[in-house]
């Protein structure tokens, strides 16, 4: 009879669950030849005879049970070691075992099907996936004959056999990749038996699908979802600010524990194919990557304001630290593949780093403008510290927690401005004072010179601020208060004080001691003038109308002074000390000695109390009220 050639199952990137094979409605026929390869002859021709296509069913069943996996494997051992021996371009065609053959395919499907039931759960031992490795050697072998009838049919068999169990192997490699990625050699046994059978695409395929989806689901465990870039542009502030913390989280932990482990699994599924898991391990974690780095680009390229400093902060160090790891991933001392991978992806963090940096450099521009805007009429009651000073200095002492970062950021840019222009302005933004520890500090350390450009500038707008005020002495009040704040925030951190250095906490101290001059000159300078024997005496005699006078002016200056600066407010508690202290160590041994020495000119009694209306003690309880700001301190006291 003549044989139909029907086309060899080929294979597909993506398998059906269900097998292709379906078992042939002929039955074998019995032949007579032994199953032997030993006794095959060369010189043997084909002919139909030897065709074995029908046959008895209960004689099949009889022979079948009769060979086992092992015999007949050993069998088709033999015939391929025949095969094999023939060279590339045999000139004769050996002798087909077809019943071992078909016995041995027919056995390997029953196993699959067994497999694919449940009813069996061994599919992993090395006899299957040996038979398997042997099925495909044998699919191979007989592929040149495949214009030989008997040949072609042992060829469509064996194929769909092999297709069939390969199908099988990659929804047990995608569900073993899934469920137990941590059993890497049951991985790497399915993953060897599917290369050698040709289907390494197949098997590539599963496995990047697989560990993708696991990338990706553990990177949202951490938090992250994916937005567009338009989506980041139009998302509130409040709300980027999660997704920040989030990206960051992320990012961290995809470098430097994700990513490890992914790489760690590739190479154990794939120990002998290095090229194969460093093809998947690049995809993998490029595909990951692309994602959470144009979440980083779309920061950068997003409405710039100062209040995003410290989150855009966050996202450059984590780029900063990680990209260090790269290396370690992509790069083998064993193979130089991924170093263009690990080039390419480097370079694309670089270039988002460096964009973060310069979105940092404009968000400090951002807040020397608000400084600069911020213009308001009206002077703050009580001449408290002032919200633009409090809001400056806690933003810098926090920026100074990243020290190091901004260092970098600002001398990377310094270094961009002098490649672009081809020179730098070392005098930008000079506001006329000095800092840093040593003597060209200021000049080689652009963030040393920033932050002396934004306190320059907030004392400059505190300076017009305290214009506003009528009183003097307010006025000085007030640049007292936020002198001291500004040097307590910088004194209070080690790293602002380490960058400004002791020069520049001086200079604004020595403001802040003449801010105290003017002020006692200018509330306790007429009160002292009470006090001077000037005018008190004629001709060696007192004069009672002036010492009256004297002791008249006197109580309603100290009370009106009382009245008015009880509701100023100083609220650094050693500054409100010192101010009490200053006054008290002016006014009251002054008020002492003139009491001693006039006193006595003055009647008892009635007209005593009329003028005499506070003793030493008294003016120094009554001096501690001042700065409590509140008004009705002293209506309560009296």
């Amino acid at each position: 009879m003549e044989l139909t050639q029907s086309p060899i199952p080929q294979k597909s990137i993506s398998f059906s669950s269900s097998s292709p094979f379906t078992h042939r409605e002929n039955t074998l026929r019995e032949s007579d030849r032994s199953l032997s390869l030993g006794s095959l002859s060369i010189s043997t021709a084909v002919s139909d005879d030897n065709i074995f296509i029908a046959g008895d069913a209960e004689q099949e069943d009889e022979n079948a049970a009769a060979d086992d996996l092992p015999s007949l494997s050993d069998d088709v051992d033999k015939f391929l070691s025949i095969l094999s021996s023939l060279g590339d371009s045999p000139a004769i065609v050996p002798d087909l075992p077809d019943i071992s053959i078909e016995r041995f395919a027919a056995l390997i499907e029953k196993d699959i099907s067994k497999y694919e039931s449940g009813s069996a759960d061994d599919h992993h031992s090395p006899s299957f996936l040996n038979s398997l490795d042997r099925a495909s050697k044998l699919t191979a072998a007989l592929t040149p004959f495949s214009s030989d009838p008997h040949y072609l049919q042992a060829l469509n068999h064996t194929s769909a056999v092999l297709h069939h169990a390969m199908s099988f192997l990659e929804d047990d490699f995608h569900s073993l990749l899934l469920s137990s990625p941590s059993s890497p050699t049951r991985l790497r046994s399915i993953a060897t038996t599917m290369i050698s059978s040709g289907y390494e695409t197949e098997c590539s395929q599963v496995f990047l699908i697989s560990r993708r989806n696991a990338l990706e689901s553990s990177v949202s465990e951490q938090g992250f979802e994916k937005i567009s870039i338009d989506d980041v542009q139009r998302t509130p502030w409040e709300s980027l600010e999660h997704q920040i913390v989030a990206w960051t989280k992320s990012f961290r932990h995809a470098l430097s524990i994700s990513f490890p482990q992914e790489r760690n699994l590739c190479n154990e599924v794939f120990r002998s194919h290095r090229a194969i898991a460093d093809g998947i391990f690049h995809n993998l974690a490029r595909g990951i990557l692309i994602q959470l780095l144009d979440f980083a680009e779309a920061i950068a390229m997003a409405k710039r304001s100062a209040e995003k400093l410290f989150k855009v902060l966050d996202m450059y160090e984590a780029l900063r630290d990680m990209i260090p790891k790269l290396e370690d991933l992509f790069v083998s001392p064993d193979s130089s593949d991924g170093e263009e991978s690990y080039g390419n992806l480097t370079a694309e963090m670089s270039a988002v780093q460096r964009r973060l940096g310069e979105a940092i450099v404009a968000m400090f521009c951002d807040l020397e403008s608000s400084i600069k805007s911020e213009t308001v009429k009206m002077p703050l009651l009580g001449g408290a510290v002032h919200p633009l000073t409090r809001h400056v200095m806690n933003y810098l002492k926090h920026a100074c927690e990243y020290k190091n970062t901004l260092e970098q950021v600002f001398r990377d840019h310094r270094r961009m401005d002098r490649s672009t222009s081809g020179s730098f302005d070392e005098e930008r933004g000079d506001g006329g004072r000095t800092g840093g520890g040593s003597g060209g500090g200021r000049n080689s350390n652009p963030l040393l010179r920033q932050l002396v450009k934004v306190t320059d500038l907030l004392h400059n707008n505190m300076e017009g601020k305290a214009k506003l005020y009528k009183d003097l002495a307010l006025s000085n009040i007030f640049m007292m208060n936020n002198g001291r704040y500004i040097v307590q925030k910088i004194k209070g951190s080690e790293e602002f004080n380490q960058l400004l250095g002791d020069t520049w906490c001086r200079k604004l101290s020595a403001d802040l001691r003449q801010y105290h001059k003017n002020y006692q000159r200018e509330t306790w300078s007429k009160v002292l003038a009470c006090f001077k024997d000037e005018g008190l005496q004629s001709k060696g005699s007192v004069l009672k109308p002036v010492l009256k006078d004297r002791f008249r002016c006197f109580n309603t200056m100290f009370e009106e002074i009382l009245k008015t600066q009880s509701a100023w407010i100083v609220s650094d508690y050693q500054l409100q000390s010192e101010l009490r202290v200053s006054v008290s160590a002016v006014i009251v041994p002054a008020y002492r000695s003139f009491l001693a020495r006039f006193s006595q000119y003055l009647d008892p009694g009635r007209q005593t109390e009329k003028y005499i209306k506070f003793g030493p003690e008294d003016l120094e309880a009554r001096i501690d009220e001042l700065f409590d700001g509140n008004p009705l301190s002293l209506l309560r006291r009296k």
